[in-house]
């Protein structure tokens, strides 16, 4: 099954905003944001599956998240390029430049 990822294009800043309004979706994009490899499993250990996946979903449809599906593991990375591409300066201003 091929997941859904919308192109940049149609990136909705309301959305991606909304996206990054939970604390447990905006630490995920920190830590990707910071070059961590992430997938389902380690991104949340202590969270519900059923409560990750709604998490994923909010990031991958609002254009976030790029996940890719190797045999029974989704890993995502963040989609940088495409978000500072269609609002530039956002994710810096959101999360920081990833540095310490």
């Amino acid at each position: 099954m091929q997941l859904a990822h919308p192109g940049p294009e149609e990136f909705v800043l309301a959305s991606v905003l909304s996206a990054l309004g939970s604390p447990i979706r905006l630490e995920v994009v920190k830590r990707l944001s910071q070059g961590e490899h992430l997938n389902c499993t380690t991104a949340l250990p202590h969270v519900p599956q059923s409560t990750a996946s709604h998490h994923w979903r909010v990031l991958r449809e609002s254009g976030l998240l790029q996940q890719t599906r190797e045999g029974r593991v989704i890993t995502m990375t963040l989609r940088r390029a495409d978000i500072d591409g269609r609002f530039p300066g956002l994710l810096d201003a959101v999360v920081g430049s990833g540095q310490s």
